[in-house]
């Protein structure tokens, strides 16, 4: 081998190394993102019981009841975004929550904004799935609290 074959090989490995990383921080600024959407314009006004979200609650069926429950599952989703042990796990959750979201909103609404859940259920599985790993640690960490 020549010695113009190792200084090829580490920049080959930094610039993998680099693209990595870059992949990394965008992951986890759009996991900051969603975890602000879920938390600020989602969940808030079903936890103060905005007018806006108990009409939409009402029209459902669902009541009040519902409203706070599909808040708290959201903040709680939101939160679990930003932990590292529960990014995959939250994600999941959140994701589900949004085909529960679309159906409803085809269902009940007509297809009226049903657009919006499917936008975000994309993403969400992109963090589910990059961050599965962290799934091993969930389950060992509450094997050990058991």
């Amino acid at each position: 081998m020549s010695e113009t074959t190792v200084p090829a090989v580490t920049a080959a490995s930094a610039a993998v190394s680099s693209r990595g990383r870059r992949a990394r921080v965008a992951l986890r600024g759009l996991q900051v993102l969603l975890a602000l959407f879920f938390a600020i314009p989602s969940a808030v006004p079903k936890l103060i019981a905005h007018s806006s979200a108990a009409e939409i609650f009402d029209a459902m069926g669902w009541g009040g009841t519902g409203m706070y429950a599909v808040g708290v599952l959201e903040l709680a989703g939101a939160i679990g975004l930003l932990v590292p042990v529960l990014q995959s796990a939250a994600a999941t959750g959140l994701a589900a929550l949004m085909v529960g979201a679309f159906i409803t909103q085809v269902t009940v609404f007509e297809g009226e904004n049903a657009a919006t859940p499917l936008v975000l259920l994309v993403p969400l599985a992109l963090i589910a799935w990059t961050r599965r790993n962290h799934n091993t640690d969930l389950l060992r960490f509450l094997r050990r609290q058991g």
